[in-house]
């Protein structure tokens, strides 16, 4: 009997309002920012994922959506302010331009994302007679490429080739004779490219020897010889060649001594000029000083 009263009243009491322990902590887990944004946010971030995965996993999905993309791309590359439709060469001369055009596409119209620039400019620039070039895509869809030719400032006797160099000693192409480029000085020797500028300097100071001038000759990697005319030769020192030229010049004007029978002019030693005649000059003052000897002899 007790025992069914209890039950009564148990049955009948009121209940705990208080959570369990487990809807306690999640409760408290759902109250936290961080839980929370991961279950707004994460959870379905990750759903989405599973499903690109799940999509992705196939070989003929990946297939449709690269074509898709690539056809995509090509489609704005090739809108027409994109598009390349002529080539335009300015700068040099028709030789040069040819050889340029052959590095360049011929294969117009075409998208300017399909082009280097940079890599065309730096193929052109290797070309020898090119000192510097610039590349762009300009307005109407020309590709507009301006040269800066180097200007050739001697020939370069190198062996049987005759090389046109210019001021930095840099190859800018080649000639067939000398007769091609008269303007121009004539170096030779063993290392005279790598000394151009000396070379200049000495051709500029020439003066009124400039029109007898036929080249200049390095000598041991050391000095330089004019060589003029009527086969006479200037032999110049390694140091103070212009300073030397100069004498050689002041002494022709004042004795006109390149118009005599004169082969050489020493000035290897600044001290010591030294003249050396030609072989007929030479031939004639020995029979002259034979004759005086026999003569001599006789009286």
């Amino acid at each position: 009997m007790r025992s069914l009263i209890r039950r009564a009243f148990a049955d009948n009491a009121p209940r705990d309002p208080a959570p369990s322990k487990l809807d306690y902590k999640w409760q408290r887990l759902m109250l936290t920012p961080g839980f929370r944004a991961t279950v707004r946010i994460g959870v379905p971030i990750l759903l989405i994922m599973a499903i690109i995965g799940s999509w992705y996993s196939k070989p003929e999905n990946r297939a449709a959506l690269a074509a898709q993309i690539a056809s995509a791309k090509q489609s704005f590359q090739e809108r027409p302010q994109f598009m390349v439709q002529r080539l335009n060469i300015t700068g040099a001369d028709g030789e040069i331009t040819a050889a340029v055009r052959d590095l360049l596409p011929s294969n117009y119209p075409m998208s300017s994302f399909d082009l280097d620039l940079e890599e065309m400019r730096a193929a052109i620039e290797a070309l020898d007679p090119i000192k510097s070039a610039s590349v762009r895509v300009g307005q109407a869809g020309t590709l507009d490429v301006r040269l800066t030719p180097r200007l050739p400032a001697a020939l370069w006797r190198d062996g049987a080739t005759l090389r046109l160099i210019d001021g930095d000693g840099v190859r800018s192409g080649t000639v067939a004779a000398r007769a091609d480029r008269l303007d121009l000085p004539l170096i030779a020797g063993d290392g005279a490219e790598q000394k151009i500028a000396e070379a200049l300097a000495l051709y500029a100071g020439s003066g009124p020897l400039r029109e007898r001038v036929r080249g200049l000759v390095r000598m041991g990697e050391r000095r330089w010889d004019i060589v003029l005319d009527r086969d006479q030769r200037i032999l110049l020192p390694g140091d103070g060649a212009v300073a030397a030229l100069d004498r050689v010049i002041a002494l022709n004007e004042a004795q006109d001594m390149l118009s005599r029978d004169v082969a050489v002019v020493d000035m290897r030693n600044a001290e010591r000029p030294t003249l050396r005649m030609n072989e007929e000059a030479a031939l004639a003052l020995r029979r002259v000083n034979t004759t005086i000897n026999n003569n001599g002899a006789e009286n």
